[in-house]
């Protein structure tokens, strides 16, 4: 006797079949449409990529996998001998490998739906946009380009996974997984802003890249800029909006670093870190706004996508800090670890902040412990950029610069005030 449809297991039974059918038309249409006509067509269709993703689900629901070993070596088999009967000037193998992919999201569909879904459209997508890949690989990326992004998969598909996650060293402050996540995370920030820089193009010039390069070093973004400026007097006010836009980029910065070590502490210092990327933004917008209109420069230098060896010399800086750290706080307590942070913070302000955070998320210190150092780094990072600012610039420069530095820090330690009020 049938059971009533209500009575079926739709989810157990019929959805996952009818995941693995969509899949295969899914890819087959795309497939149907590149197949071409007469002797020289493609091998597989949309009844075809139909039938095998479906025959991957039905061999999975069999329960047994040897049945689906040898239904997969069948399939493969038809594949190759498919490539081999075929009659056609394109070399490639994109349609059999792709047969065998609908094969395989076939069967994964039976395991895990959602996730056979997502792939096959990302498979779909990928097979639709030939010819957009094409020419990105081959006229959009230079060389140097790719090489980046080689170094980058490497640094985070690679080493990432290799490294051990547990404390070493003085108080156990010092965590290698942890501070390569961060490395990673800092290249893929300057990678983003290399993208964002061509995609956008040099409209906005020196502010754009001012923000931008505030991701690799605001401090070098607020000397570069003070030379610049006394190079060329008439760019004076784009270069201070350049300056204080790379604090912007410091602080969001310091937001994601934070965020990856210590979840607790960010939102810890959620408040000030608000107020200070507001205040620098806004400076920095108001300093633009006369010359955001302006002629854009003939040409703005990109760079590269990101400097592998700037990351590797934060990656020591954050170790050196986090040990220096964990040492002060074993010998002189709490105190040590706001005297390690602002210590380093003249340096860098980011590798100060994460040797407070780890301390927090290793459960030495609270994560509201962990504020006043994250500030007393910002704060004296803010010092340094004030010198550059006069050394490497001019009074004027300075001048300007100084008044949106001033902001940043009121701001921010308004806003620790702000939420030491509220308590």
């Amino acid at each position: 006797m049938a059971l009533p449809l209500s009575e079926l297991d739709f989810r157990g039974s019929i959805l996952p079949l009818a995941v693995a059918l969509g899949i295969g038309l899914m890819l087959g249409v795309e497939r149907e449409r590149r197949k071409g006509k007469g002797p020289s067509r493609g091998p597989a269709g949309i009844r075809t990529f139909a039938l095998v993703a479906l025959l991957g689900g039905l061999a999975e629901r069999a329960g047994h996998t040897a049945v689906v070993a040898v239904v997969g070596v069948f399939v493969g088999l038809v594949a190759v001998v498919a490539y081999l009967q075929s009659d056609r000037e394109d070399p490639g193998m994109t349609t059999e490998v792709a047969l065998m992919v609908a094969f395989l999201l076939g069967v994964l569909a039976q395991q895990d739906t959602a996730l056979a879904a997502g792939l096959g459209v990302a498979v779909a997508l990928v097979l639709a946009h030939r010819e957009r890949f094409h020419r990105i690989a081959r006229q959009t990326l230079s060389e140097q380009e790719i090489h980046d992004g080689l170094l980058m998969a490497a640094a985070a598909l690679i080493v990432l996974p290799l490294l051990p996650d547990k404390g070493l060293g003085p108080n156990q402050a010092f965590n290698p997984l942890v501070v390569w996540r961060l490395v990673v995370i800092v290249m893929a920030v300057q990678g983003a802003g290399y993208v964002a820089l061509r995609v956008i193009g040099p409209r906005y010039g020196l502010l754009v890249s001012g923000f931008i390069s505030g991701f690799v070093s605001s401090t070098a973004t607020v000397a570069t800029m003070g030379a610049r400026a006394v190079r060329e007097p008439k760019l004076l006010r784009a270069a201070v909006g350049a300056a204080v836009a790379s604090t912007v980029a410091t602080v969001v910065l310091l937001a994601i670093v934070l965020g990856a070590t210590s979840v607790a502490t960010l939102r810890a210092v959620a408040l000030p870190l608000v107020l200070a990327g507001v205040a620098a933004a806004g400076y920095s917008a108001v300093v633009s706004a006369r010359v955001i209109r302006a002629r854009p420069p003939d040409h703005v230098e990109r760079g590269r996508a990101f400097e592998f060896k700037t990351a590797l010399i934060l990656a020591a800086a954050i170790s050196l800090v986090l040990i220096v750290s964990g040492a002060l706080n074993e010998s002189l307590g709490r105190k040590g670890v706001t005297l390690a942070a602002a210590i380093a913070g003249f340096a860098d302000s980011q590798s100060a902040a994460v040797s407070a955070a780890s301390l927090a998320a290793a459960g030495r210190i609270s994560a509201e412990e962990a504020v006043i150092p994250v500030l007393a780094a910002l704060t004296t990072n803010t010092v340094s950029k004030a010198v550059l600012a006069y050394t490497v610039g001019n009074r004027r420069y300075a001048g300007e610069v100084w008044l949106g530095l001033v902001l940043v820090l009121v701001a921010a330690w308004g806003g620790w005030g702000l939420v030491q009020a509220l308590a």
